[in-house]
Order: C-alpha cells, then structure tokens, then sequence
C-alpha cells in the first residue's frame, strides 16, 4: 500500500522528524482559503501514487499566495504518467544548502531493514545505484536490536561533517526506524533530507509503502488508503480469491499456481513477449471463479490477447473449461485466447472447449508463441 507525500510527511511529523509547514487542497478554492495571504515562498506539488512530478510539471514554486492559487490551478487536473492530480501539497519553501537520500527498505538477501544513506540526495537512488554505487552507504539493522544511537550517529558522520549537523541527521535516522517498525513499512525515504544555509536538517520529501499483508493491525494506516484503479482491481481479486497484480504488457495471463504463473510469464518474456498481469486462480477453481478471473483479464484496455495455462491437480481442467465457456458467452469481447489444459480432467475440459470453437495447444511453449502470435494482430 502507497501513501502521498502529505501523508507521510504528517507521519514524519508525529514522530518528531522536523518536516516544513505546509495544507493538501483539492482545489483552488481550498487554496484561496486555507493559504496564509504572505508574500511567502512555497511550493506546489502534485499529490499523485507515482515519480517523476517534478519532470511532469507537477511542482511548481510560489513566490505568493496569489501565485500559489495560479500554480495549483495549473497542476490540479494534470495527467501524469496516467494518473489525474486531485489533490495539491502547498509547502513552505525552504532554502537548500546541500541535499542528501536516506531510506528503509526490507532486503531479502540480507533479511533484515537495510538503511541507505548517500550525499545525493534529490535524484533517484536507483540513478544513483546505477551510475556510482560507491556514493551509497548501507546498514543492515539488527532486528533484535533495532537502529542503535551509535550506529544512526556513524551513519550520519559520514554525511555531515559539523557534530550539530550529524547529531540531527542522526535523531532522524533513529525516528525514522521506529516509525518504519512501528507502522509494518516496506519502504521509507527521505528524498531529499535537506541542510538549510542556517544549519537546520528538515526533511522536505518523503515516500512510504506499506505491507498490505499487515494492515489488519496497521487500521490507522490503512484509513490513508487511496486506491488507485489497478490496485482496486487487486483488491478485488483478493477478496475473490485471487491473486492479480497488473504489469505493463499486452497478454493477459490466467494460470492456476504463483509458481507456474512465473513460468508462464518467463515463457512469454523467452519468445518475446510481454505478460500484463500475475493471474493465479489458485486451486479448487469453480467456474465462477474464472468467470470473475476473465473480467478482471478483459478490462485491461492493453490486453489484446489471453493465454490460458492450466495444470490441473486440486484444480479441474473441465470446472475452468466450464467456467471460461460461461465467460466468454457473457463478455463481448473480441480478443483472441488461447488454450492449454494439462492434467486432472484435461480430456473433458478440452472438449467443453473444442465444442465452444476454441483452438486449444498442446504444450506451455506453444500457447506462448501461438499468444504473442495473435497478441501482434
């Protein structure tokens, strides 16, 4: 689970991370009314689930309120990267000496948090990883022991060189952890964490992401949910029985099995294809449930073609034959799908499907070509 930037700055803010003032509005009115009227420098900026705002034209700076108004009736209703701005962060301007990144992620080589901390701060840590690993610092934190005092202060030592500076950066880090613990995140950054001319350290950007398999004890967290529509589709599915997560291809994948939907996925990346979505029906599927999958497939405008792999042992080959019939028959679509049945009732659920006039193959290969084949026109 994604939360925006206003978000994880009022988090930063109960956990005594100095972050600067500043209102989310959802529209001009709401900045005409909640803006102090100062001459004040701000900024703008698009509150969207996705990078790059910046680039966009999503964060624009306000000399005053007057200007703070124009701004957030540029960028409210901004398509970026797909996404409509509804919502604007208008934040005190703060002078920037120097910038630097500081972030908490969960790292499964090592199984444990890991902290990062580099000296370029402002850019993507992942430019950063790519161009000079070398320029990024990482810890990775006891859990036993959480982020010691000691360790947060030699991190920070190795950003600012001034005690008062590094004793700041330090208290940050050391929040900044229990508020990653505290709260089950799986990602927390500060980008950047700024030094100020009058040797202030604020943090002025923040990004958190949640694990949504721990939400259950994180209600307060989950309150701040918005859902974008993929991710509605995913929660859908869920509760559906489903496991779906969308990705940017143009073949819908319906597999029953996390471990053969990978394969199934690695086979159309193999033949040069692109997958767009995880699908796993799991186990024991009743025809409903496919009929529920096939909606979930079909109404990702980029699907143009649907591979169908399924390796029947709990699950019945026929039951999702039975289930895919009932599907098609209620959606009109004309979005070609191909078809491999193995396994329990593969004989029966083929012929359900050879009755409907479905071309079905024999093997995981060929359904592979034969969908990047159709999926091509």
């Amino acid at each position: 689970m994604k939360i925006h930037e206003y978000q994880a700055r009022n988090l930063f803010r109960k956990y005594g991370i100095p972050v600067p003032d500043g209102v989310v509005c959802h529209s001009v009115e709401d900045v005409e009314k909640n803006v102090p009227n100062n001459d004040k420098l701000r900024v703008v900026k698009a509150q969207v689930h996705v990078g790059g705002r910046g680039k966009a034209g999503g964060v624009k700076l306000a000399k005053t309120k007057a200007e703070a108004v124009e701004k957030a009736g540029q960028i409210l209703g901004m398509n970026i990267k797909g996404l409509t701005v509804e919502k604007v962060l208008v934040a005190d301007a703060v002078d920037i000496e120097k910038e630097f990144y500081v972030g908490l992620i969960n790292d499964r080589n090592s199984k444990s948090v890991t902290l990062m901390a580099s000296a370029e701060g402002g850019v993507e840590i992942e430019e950063v990883a790519r161009v000079s690993p070398e320029k990024i610092i990482k810890l990775s934190i006891d859990s036993t022991m959480g982020l010691m005092d000691w360790q947060a202060r030699k991190i920070a030592l190795q950003l600012f060189s001034d005690p008062n500076e590094m004793r700041q950066a330090a208290a940050i880090l050391v929040k900044l952890y229990r508020l990653y613990v505290e709260t089950d995140s799986s990602l927390a950054e500060i980008n950047p964490l700024v030094l100020t001319p009058d040797k202030q350290v604020l943090a002025i950007d923040g990004k958190m992401n949640f694990d949504d398999n721990a939400l259950f004890r994180q209600p307060e967290i989950l309150k701040m949910r918005e859902a974008t529509e993929d991710e509605k589709k995913e929660i859908e599915a869920n509760e559906k029985g489903l496991s779906y997560i969308k990705l940017d291809g143009n073949i819908g994948c319906m597999v029953n099995g996390a471990g053969l939907a990978m394969a199934t996925m690695d086979m159309i990346k193999l033949y040069g294809g692109e997958p767009a979505n995880f699908l796993d029906i799991g186990g024991s599927s009743s025809p409903q449930k496919v009929v529920e999958a096939m909606n979930i497939l079909l109404s990702d405008s980029n699907v143009n073609a649907v591979m169908i792999n399924i390796f029947g042992g709990i699950t019945r080959c026929d039951d999702v034959a039975r289930g895919l019939v009932t599907a098609l028959k209620e959606i009109d679509t004309d979005i070609p799908v191909v078809i491999r049945l193995s396994g329990t009732n593969a004989k029966e659920g083929l012929e359900i499907i050879r009755e409907f006039g479905l071309a079905t193959v024999s093997t995981m290969s060929e359904a592979a070509q034969k969908a990047i084949e159709l999926s091509r026109g």
